[in-house]
């Protein structure tokens, strides 16, 4: 599987990250004296399961170091022009690709190892989406300071991963939902809509369990989605912080992997 690592964020005046970055990239970032993208681009590297990556926002004169680094792309007006020219980057290089791996470059302390489990868990069904949750219990453990904010879900508190993976079909076939994702990127109360105004009711009083709501969800928007309980941590710390950006310095300086 090849994977896509968006990199295109550049805090502004004001966020929370911009005293540290200064009108750079926050993929670049020093984390434990790499660049933080660099400790993605590692564990890719390190995993068995990914053939190439592509950078999405960064250029190649960046510095990075990448065995599998397949293309450098140009960083576009959002998230979702950014996962679509990806994944229609990595049909370029491999036209038989059915699935890609999503993965944010803030997530430094994900290993080989944990990208490996990420995709060949997904890869025991055929879904057109797989989203990644970590709960509340594992990230604490793990990183008791994080202070993440979590989905009150029936039964479970849950926080998002920033590394899932997409079946290709999503980009090539389906434009109705894209053009939805598209126009509602800057409206709440038509990213509401589409996840259905009963499904955020029921989710606000915590009348519903994880699988219904993904349900829910894969009926609105027309795709068949799965959700991944995930006993990693790291695929959910993700750094937008200040506290969040010296916790990953601390762990990842001690963690012998520098």
């Amino acid at each position: 599987m090849d994977a896509i690592v968006t990199a295109g964020g550049v805090p502004q005046p004001g966020e929370p990250l911009y005293e540290y970055t200064q009108g750079i990239s926050k993929a670049m970032l020093d984390v434990a004296g790499k660049p933080m993208i660099q400790w993605v681009l590692d564990a890719l590297d390190e995993a068995t399961t990914i053939d190439r990556v592509l950078i999405m926002g960064l250029p190649e004169s960046s510095g990075l170091a990448g065995s599998k680094v397949a293309s450098y792309l140009p960083n576009y007006e959002d998230m979702v022009d950014n996962i679509r020219h990806g994944v229609m980057d990595v049909l370029r290089i491999n036209p038989e690709a059915q699935y890609a791996l999503i993965v944010s470059s803030d997530i430094p302390a994900i290993t080989g190892e944990i990208v490996d489990w990420v995709v060949n868990t997904a890869m025991q069904t055929n879904d057109d989406a797989y989203y990644n949750v970590i709960t509340q219990e594992v990230m604490e453990k793990r990183f008791p300071e994080s202070k993440r904010s979590y989905i009150h879900l029936k039964g479970m508190d849950i926080c998002g991963g920033d590394m899932n993976v997409i079946a290709t079909s999503m980009v090539t076939s389906n434009d109705e939902i894209w053009k939805k994702l598209v126009a509602s990127r800057k409206n709440a109360l038509k990213q509401a809509a589409l996840l259905g105004f009963d499904t955020l009711f029921l989710l606000l009083f915590r009348l519903v369990d994880l699988d219904s709501g993904i349900a829910r969800a894969s009926r609105r928007l027309k795709v068949h989605g799965r959700a991944i309980v995930c006993p990693y941590a790291e695929v959910g710390m993700d750094i937008d912080k200040p506290h969040q950006l010296e916790i990953l310095r601390a762990d990842l300086a001690q963690s012998g992997r520098a």
